[in-house]
């Protein structure tokens, strides 16, 4: 232990309507190997209309009279797991910022983990690894053998790495440097931020693999497909922001080819595999749900739109209202072909309209 670092943390969780997410949350946040004083947890309720409020109020006020460091925020203006985030990020005291998700939960050693690559001070992202967490639905078994929401899939991305906030730090100073998450973005923020950060050039990702947290996966067909159609509005504002490559197109003669294949090649081959004991029963079918969720994740992608507003990001201190005024000056200039000085004199408190 005495070799490892032990920099004091701030970590940002937003909650909607979370209740049933609220106590094992909060057992595992209490469970963290790391010291009690080097740490708060920072927990934005994003205008819950269920009783995630009280409970919330009820566990903080419990954890903190055990010596721990909770603090409840709330997030009302803008519905928006990102502007819950940055509400967050405003209220921390500690320099480096750690990101989680109401519904994942965190291994005892996953703060300890996580900050080691920190000790490089040219490193000013890390990301953790996210896995399945034991879950007793056939959906969740599926996500768990596909590895779904493996950071190792964002850290490949073809277009630069990037870490989910379900499992990820940041230092500060990155945030000051190239603003925080776009607070109208509904999705894909994360890696939004994560590419503005690189494209800064101060400072390197790295992946803390031992850093682990367990995600809670869908359990219905209808969540299932609204996660994957969530993914396609991604691509499409990721394309939009970073110009990516969008999803390929999705036609009915892709999926009866992809049946076809199934039948043909996939059936027989897993059945084989799962008679032996090679793989579960669950790789058999799992082609056929993956061509459930390509199908939705492309009707995702076409039905999206990126609107406006959520090009705009905000910057440490910067009010919202401030904000909108900015853009709005910005989108006149632009209208009006005004000389590029007219919005020279609005400093730090600028927008990015990638």
């Amino acid at each position: 232990m005495g070799d490892l670092i032990q920099p004091s943390l701030s970590v940002v969780i937003p909650i909607y309507n979370g209740e049933a997410d609220v106590e094992p949350l909060m057992n595992c946040l209490r469970a963290q190997t790391y010291p009690r004083d080097r740490v708060e947890f920072l927990l934005v309720d994003n205008n819950s209309n269920d009783n995630t409020t009280e409970l919330l109020r009820e566990k903080i006020t419990d954890a903190n009279s055990e010596g721990f460091q909770f603090r409840y925020c709330f997030e009302a203006e803008i519905q928006s797991a990102y502007a819950a985030r940055n509400n967050g990020i405003r209220a921390a005291h500690h320099n480096i910022i750690v990101f989680t998700d109401a519904d994942c939960r965190p291994r005892p050693e996953w703060l300890m983990e996580l900050v080691q690559p920190l000790a490089d001070e040219q490193v000013n992202l890390v990301v953790g690894e996210i896995v399945g967490a034991e879950g007793d639905s056939w959906l969740e078994d599926y996500a768990s053998y596909m590895d779904v929401l493996s950071q190792a899939h964002t850290l490949a991305h073809d277009f630069a790495p990037y870490g989910q906030t379900a499992n990820l730090a940041v230092r500060l100073e990155a945030f000051a440097e190239v603003g925080l998450f776009r607070p109208f973005l509904t999705t894909g923020g994360d890696a939004d931020m994560c590419w503005r950060i690189q494209q800064g050039g101060d400072g390197r990702l790295a992946f803390a693999e031992a850093a682990v947290v367990e995600h809670c996966h869908r359990r219905t067909l209808a969540d299932l497909r609204s996660q994957w159609k969530r993914y396609g509005r991604s691509n499409c504002y990721l394309h939009e922001l970073h110009g990516i490559p969008l999803m390929g197109e999705m036609t009915v003669q892709n999926v009866f080819r992809g049946l076809i294949h199934w039948s043909v090649k996939d059936l027989p081959r897993m059945l084989w595999r799962w008679l032996w004991g090679r793989v579960p029963a669950i790789a058999i079918i799992a082609p056929l749900i993956t061509l459930y969720c390509g199908w939705f994740r492309y009707e995702g992608q076409v039905a999206a739109r990126l609107p406006e507003e959520a090009r705009a990001v905000e910057w440490m201190g910067a009010p919202m209202d401030q904000m909108m005024a900015i853009e709005q000056v910005a989108a006149q200039v632009q209208a009006q072909n005004l000389p590029s000085q007219v919005g020279s004199g609005l400093g730090a408190m600028r927008m990015d309209a990638a």
